[in-house]
């Protein structure tokens, strides 16, 4: 069994800012997300928001077992940042960077440019367990802020991370990057986001991309030129 690479056993609030677990105050940006997706819920009116709303999003259909790849988002969040927190301290520290700029960038949009989308069925077409959670998920979670889609853009950065990490062989990686597409599909197919919002993450995750990965990038650019 691989050993992890920070024992947390000795880890205490007191010893946050030790340069052993001092990684971890990153997490910080979860409650502040947490605070500004909470004002931007119920502070910004829909009648103030604009809809956003493509052609190709008619062509879509609903469909509720799409909510299987929308949920297991949720746990392939923890599982990535519980990994590389275990076994990749760095790689911890690029995947919560890049899941906090996509939470600024994300909720600066939703600020300055308040959007919804209406695309929720008025009616399930079919009454099944999956449309049951779904229409319990509707309540809680409004149809305003997103556009960008956060659900696309945290996908893309865990693909990200994971496909960049030497330690872990292509199954988890195909696995990963298979589940990142099925995620991002999932919020057009079960109707909480418009194809627009994916679009407007991924445009977002490239620019944080060049930023987090400029180095990388570059060193993967002059090997080819080198070997061509």
């Amino acid at each position: 069994m691989k050993k992890p690479v920070v024992d947390y056993r000795d880890f205490r609030l007191s010893k946050l800012t030790d340069p052993r677990f001092s990684h971890l105050l990153l997490l910080l940006g979860w409650p502040v997300y947490f605070a500004l997706y909470f004002l931007t819920e119920n502070l910004i009116p829909v009648e103030n928001c604009h809809v956003i709303h493509i052609p190709l999003d008619d062509l879509i259909p609903f469909c509720e077992i799409f909510l299987i790849p929308y949920v297991f988002w949720y746990l392939l969040i923890v599982i990535s940042l519980v990994w590389f927190a275990l076994y990749n301290v760095e790689g911890f520290k690029k995947l919560q960077t890049y899941i906090m700029l996509t939470q600024a960038i994300a909720m600066t949009v939703y600020i300055l440019y308040p959007n919804c989308q209406d695309l929720r069925p008025e009616v399930f077409p079919r009454e099944t367990f999956f449309t049951y959670i779904i229409g319990l998920m509707y309540q809680f979670d409004t149809n305003t802020g997103v556009f960008p889609s956060l659900h696309v853009g945290y996908s893309i950065a865990i693909a990200s991370v994971w496909l960049k990490e030497k330690s872990v062989g292509w199954p988890w990686k195909l696995f990963v990057l298979v589940s990142v597409i099925l995620i991002s599909l999932s919020t057009a197919f079960i109707k909480q986001h418009s194809i627009a919002d994916a679009f407007a993450a991924v445009f977002m995750c490239l620019f944080i991309e060049l930023f987090l990965y400029r180095n990388y990038w570059k060193e993967k650019l002059f090997s080819r030129k080198k070997n061509a």
